[in-house]
């Protein structure tokens, strides 16, 4: 049996365990069982409580006796009997089974509607007989006063079949293309059909006409929920007169009243699956909605979460033993799951000693191996003055450390810290100390920098805190607890200077605000060196001791503007004439600059000229070096602009230039002779 708990709810599953063949004979069992601790340890509440492969459809009988499943494969019901703990008969089928319904307080009088159009009777004996309908049907629902079967499916009709006469009556035609489920109402007998439309269209049996249409759809779509594809309607519920459940193909659950065309709560799954079933438990208000995943439990008034399942396989349909906490589910798999939530209820007649098993459980639960052991570290055992025995038996690596009996470790740590409990007795005293200190005036504790301006950011906080609280809103983070923001209250560097220009004109009310918070910060500092000095702190003061003043702003801001425009006017006066007397005090001495190597000083007019080149625009100064010929501008043939720079020549490079050309002269009139003798020698020859 395993337990589990959500929101401090306590779920037992009884069909928790391995299950053990049916082809192994009685012999073979009670050796698996001797063998195998948890065969021998499992709790089988019903014997044979499940199916060869899937279970569809579970119910209950009226007088609680039996309990009826239907599955695959085959196609197939079995009847358990809660007497006798074990299965009262099976039946085979010859097609898969939709839907079925208990007519009869016992198993006597049974109707199956079948995937393949046809309608079968069975009665105590076995089957009774069979009819078919015109289309697939997908639901149905018996209305006792007249004894006439209704049957919504893949067609706009509704189809009747009176079981006393023993013939199909005028069919009910709806606007609906299909319908996938119906019920009737135990009170005032109201049929009411889902549609694949999303709609819930109510008929009076008594005159055969419709007497509301709700659209479920549009009221599904709210600001929480995200659906995909139109919702339709997939499982139907009434409670009551007036009270009815809808649930959707998109995982929305929708509680109306039926005097109002609106939901009054809509709940959503947050899983975007069809709702299977829905049922209601009346003792503590709740609804169990399930789809394939999960079964939520949640109160009808509020909407408020009671506690949920996640069972291993898909869930195929959830039933409710009357009056009981006891929950029966059909899924995927060939198991039957049931759980026990005792503050559901109490748990059945035929298994009451469940109530004195759980009260037991509670009252001693169950301890763990590991809670004879204590996992320490190697620095556990070095501070215990332990390390001496790593290696021996009385220790067991585990991971980083090392396991070791509880009984030693407690003897370890007397004998290494005896003091421990003296130790343990100042901590608590020091803990209710700080209980009864938290119901008086607590004192808010500011930084060592920026003491005003942590002030203002908590008066900000208090105020935002009750907005948020009147809208319902989250509260947003704190920059005193951001810890981006950390270093400007312990900086000093980052200190808020308030006779800056900047501070001063940004802040135009800031001398009213300041004076008031100076106040308040000072009556702070007076309660914290009083704490300080005495144990407790001072009562009957609170922080907030100055009456609130009502201020103009409007006035109160041009009026403080302009006189803080004033003030620095005149401060920049004061500093002018400060300065004006600081020059006439000192004496200008000559200043000696030194010319870099390499370059001649011409004049200051040098200088002056550059920097008014430098004052024009570009185009100016394109100009400027065209005329002087450093700058060249020609068309290019895409039809842009090309310019060519010339640097001018420094005067090393124009001296260096002039050597070089007055050494090529040189080299000229010292070749000239040489070529000249040559040629009249080639003369003379010649004639010769």
């Amino acid at each position: 049996m395993q337990v589990s708990s959500l929101n401090e709810v306590k779920i037992y599953s009884l069909s928790a365990g391995r299950s053990l063949p049916e082809w192994l004979s009685d012999r073979k069992k009670r050796a698996l069982q001797k063998k195998d601790v948890d065969i021998r340890r499992r709790i089988e509440l019903i014997q044979d409580f499940e199916m060869p492969t899937v279970s569809t459809k579970i119910k209950v009988s009226r007088d609680g006796q039996y309990i009826m499943a239907v599955g695959t494969y085959k196609p197939r019901i079995r009847c358990f009997d809660t007497y006798q703990l074990s299965q009262k008969f099976e039946r085979c089928l010859d097609s898969e089974v939709v839907t079925f319904e208990i007519l009869s307080d016992d198993y006597s009088k049974i109707v199956f509607l079948q995937c393949g159009r046809f309608v079968e009777f069975h009665s105590q004996h076995g089957h009774y007989y069979k009819t078919r309908i015109p289309k697939f049907g997908r639901d149905f629902s018996y209305h006792y006063p007249s004894c006439d079967l209704y049957f919504v499916g893949a067609s706009s009709e509704v189809y009747r079949l009176n079981l006393e006469q023993g013939r199909f009556l005028n069919s009910l035609q709806t606007d609906a293309s299909e319908s996938n489920a119906c019920d009737i109402n135990p009170v005032h007998f109201l049929f009411a059909m889902g549609t694949a439309e999303g709609k819930v269209e109510c008929w009076d049996p008594r005159t055969r006409n419709r007497v509301g249409l709700l659209d479920c759809a549009l009221s599904s779509v709210t600001a929480d929920t995200e659906i995909e594809g139109l919702p339709s309607v997939s499982a139907l519920k009434f409670d009551g007169a007036l009270n009815m459940a809808v649930g959707t193909s998109t995982g929305q659950v929708l509680l109306y009243d039926l005097r109002s065309s609106n939901p009054l709560i809509v709940k959503d799954h947050h899983y975007g699956l069809p709702i299977k079933s829905i049922q209601f438990q009346h003792q503590l208000d709740l609804i169990i909605s399930a789809d394939s995943r999960i079964i939520k439990m949640w109160n009808k008034d509020t909407g408020k979460i009671f506690t949920s399942m996640e069972p291993e396989y898909s869930i195929n349909d959830v039933c409710l033993y009357p009056n009981s906490g006891m929950l029966m589910t059909a899924n995927e798999a060939p198991k039957m799951n049931i759980y026990y939530i005792p503050v559901l209820g109490p748990a059945p007649k035929w298994c009451s000693f469940l109530d004195n098993l759980t009260e037991e459980l509670e009252e001693n639960p169950e301890s763990t191996v590991y809670d004879d052991y204590k996992f320490v570290t190697r620095q556990d055992l070095e501070n215990l003055g332990l390390a001496h025995l790593i290696g021996s038996s009385l220790l067991r690596a585990y991971m980083h450390g090392f396991f070791m009996d509880i009984r030693l470790y407690h003897k370890a740590k007397m004998m290494a810290n005896p003091f421990a409990y003296e130790e343990y007795r100042r901590e608590k005293i020091r803990q209710k100390i700080e209980e009864t200190r938290a119901q008086r005036v607590q004192l808010k504790k500011l930084p060592k920098v920026n003491k005003e301006l942590a002030l203002k950011l908590i008066e900000e906080e208090g105020e935002e805190q009750q907005v948020t609280r009147k809208r319902k809103q989250k509260n947003l983070p704190s920059l005193l607890k951001d810890d981006r923001f950390k270093v400007m209250f312990e900086n000093p560097d980052f200190q808020v200077d308030e006779q800056s220009e900047e501070f001063r004109l940004l802040n135009p009310l800031v001398s009213k605000i300041s004076e008031k918070r100076k106040r308040k910060l000072k009556l702070l500092e007076e309660l914290e060196e009083q704490e300080q000095e005495e144990e407790e702190e001072p009562e009957g003061k609170a922080s907030d001791a100055e009456s609130s003043e009502s201020s103009d702003d409007d006035k109160g801001w041009v009026e403080e503007v302009r006189k803080q425009r004033k003030l620095l006017r005149q401060e920049e006066k004061v500093k002018r004439q400060e300065r004006f007397k600081e020059d006439q005090q000192t004496s200008l001495k000559p200043q000696f600059f030194e010319i870099k190597e390499g370059e001649e000083f011409r004049s200051f007019k040098d200088s002056a000229k550059k920097q008014k080149l430098m004052k024009k625009t570009l185009g100016d100064r394109l100009k400027l070096e065209e005329k002087l010929g450093t700058l060249n501008v020609s068309d290019t043939t895409v039809g842009s602009k090309q310019a060519t720079f010339k640097l001018k020549k420094s005067e090393q490079q124009k001296k260096q230039q002039e050597a070089e050309k007055q050494h090529r002269q040189e080299r000229k009139t010292l070749r000239r002779p040489a070529s000249h003798l040559k040629s009249k020698r080639g003369r003379g020859r010649l004639f010769h």
